[in-house]
């Protein structure tokens, strides 16, 4: 499922494929931030991954690119604490009750990923 711009053209801005590449990577059970994301792809911020994820994320797992402070997607809280309990992606209760990711736990650096990727195992 692509944004707007994908459907229109049929193919995806080279970033933005890069981008749900590295989503699809993020292993069960684990997350990246949106700043992650983009560190890890060498190019970009949070703001424009998030953009990404906005308009093409619908295809890929994009409930394990999150927001750094661990709250579930502002309005797909539900679905996504859903699949994070079908992966058992480590989750803590705030003060108040409410589910959020346990970021120490679930945070993935794709540091393996990366040395196999580089080395052109990938």
């Amino acid at each position: 499922m692509y944004g707007t711009m994908g459907a229109m053209s049929g193919e995806l801005p080279e970033y933005a494929e890069r981008v749900l590449e590295a989503a699809e990577r993020i292993p069960l059970g684990r997350v990246m931030t949106y700043g992650d994301v983009a560190e890890w792809l060498g190019e970009g911020g949070p703001r424009q991954v998030g953009r990404v994820m906005a308009l093409y994320g619908g295809a890929v797992p994009w409930w394990r690119v999150v927001r750094a402070d661990g709250r579930p997607l502002p309005g797909s809280e539900v679905r996504a604490l859903e699949h994070y309990r079908a992966e058992a992606t480590p989750l803590r209760l705030t003060a108040a009750g409410e589910a959020r990711l346990d970021m120490p736990r679930a945070r993935w650096d794709g540091r393996e990923e990366r040395a196999a990727r580089d080395e052109g195992h990938i």
